[in-house]
């Protein structure tokens, strides 16, 4: 169920970055682009996450304040910075950039992307940590990650 939902969250970023932010109208609307989007929330984004999730409150057990902080602190501190260049490095693949250009988009981007990560993640993970039970952090985070699939398909498909 989270992989179904992760793919369609990422497919509905995509297509929110397309409409909204880019302004491509629906006859510019690049129907591929979406699908990869899509493919990577199913295939990636669903799977690292969830397990993450599961792995992380394997490691700090419990929902204290302080355990959402400790959790957070791995999360962001941690996780956040590696799955960011991942999923940098897997767009990058699946639009086709060759190994050299890859390396030099993910140069490009990533230090914006996680600053902008920081901005956004460690007060809904405090929130999320503290208050959401383990099988329902992923549905809150990808809920709230529309817009920040909107964000990283914007940042990651601009060429």
């Amino acid at each position: 169920w989270a992989v179904l939902v992760a793919g369609a969250l990422m497919g509905a970023g995509d297509v929110i970055a397309q409409q909204l932010v880019e302004q491509r109208g629906l006859h510019g609307h690049h129907c591929p682009r979406t699908l990869k989007m899509m493919g990577i929330g199913f295939c990636f984004v669903g799977p690292v996450v969830g397990s993450w999730y599961r792995i992380l409150d394997w490691l700090i057990p419990g929902n204290t304040k302080v355990v959402a902080v400790k959790k957070v602190i791995l999360d962001q501190g941690g996780f956040a910075p590696c799955f960011l260049g991942c999923f940098l490095a897997v767009t990058g693949a699946t639009n086709g950039l060759s190994v050299q250009e890859n390396w030099s988009k993910i140069q490009q981007d990533y230090v914006d992307a996680l600053v902008t990560n920081y901005c956004i993640w460690p007060p809904v993970q405090i929130a999320n940590f503290y208050f959401v039970p383990l099988q329902h952090r992923l549905a809150v985070v990808q809920c709230v990650a529309i817009i920040w699939n909107c964000y990283l398909s914007w940042k990651a498909n601009r060429m």
